[in-house]
């Protein structure tokens, strides 16, 4: 029986988290270059404090909890916004960003220039270039390339004036989220300018999650906390009255 409390404890715990974590991705569906959080499960009690235990201690009590999450790498939708500042990655990576927490990574790329001339984000968050520096945009018409690459008409002529970094984190490089919008890579990640995606102008991506997906996976992850709430209330009532009857024959 105690094994079925544990089972239940921890199945309830698991899916607690987890609906916090689909009800985050269902309250961003509208947030442009959202990720959306994916939950991952491990088992715990065979584990604790290092002993595997018994090949049947491990099959009855390896119950999953969840480990953490990762982020879906899934594309967004490309929604054009007609912006010449509005930037949108087509492929992976994410746009390197000057903040005072230090250098953080996004997909949204809504953008403006600030009045020194920079390009940042609307929160003002310097956009940074291959090189880590930020990218001054003078008065006139801008284009940017495919490849990142921005150049402003004037009436003098057209000039490069730097390239905007798409930037892949590599092996060991997982994010974690900072809100909803902003990431920060992992001390081992080896960022790279990423040569297998492109630069949109005139777009931003969307969440990389739907409605229709994160309100089902929202109410499946309800349904199963119930679930393993009316199996612990179930337990722990066969628990009181087990003891009450031991306790009565003493």
């Amino acid at each position: 029986m105690d094994s079925g409390l544990y089972a239940a404890y921890s199945g309830l715990l698991a899916r607690t988290q987890a609906l916090d974590l689909a009800a985050n991705n269902l309250a961003n569906v509208g947030t442009s270059g959202y990720r959306a959080g994916r939950e991952s499960f491990q088992g715990a009690l065979a584990e604790a404090g290092g002993v595997s235990g018994s090949q049947v201690g491990g099959a009855v009590n390896n119950f999953g909890v969840l480990g953490g999450s990762s982020l879906s790498t899934a594309q967004g939708q490309l929604n054009s916004t007609g912006n010449p500042l509005d930037l949108a990655i087509q492929g992976a990576g994410f746009f390197a960003l000057q903040t005072p927490n230090g250098i953080r990574y996004t997909r949204d790329g809504e953008f403006q220039v600030s009045q020194a001339g920079q390009l940042v984000t609307k929160d003002g968050a310097q956009v940074l270039n291959a090189a880590g520096q930020s990218i001054t945009v003078p008065s006139g018409s801008v284009k940017v390339a495919p490849d990142g690459t921005v150049s402003v008409a004037t009436a003098e002529g057209s000039a490069v004036v730097g390239r905007v970094a798409v930037m892949d984190l590599g092996p060991g490089g997982a994010v974690a989220a900072e809100g909803n919008t902003l990431y920060k890579a992992a001390d081992a990640a080896t960022p790279t300018v990423t040569t297998n995606s492109s630069i949109q102008q005139g777009a931003v991506e969307g969440s990389n999650e739907d409605a229709i997906h994160g309100t089902m996976q929202l109410i499946l992850m309800q349904r199963q906390a119930e679930m393993m709430q009316r199996a612990l209330t179930t337990f722990h009532n066969d628990f009181d009255k087990t003891a009450t009857e031991e306790i009565s024959r003493v």
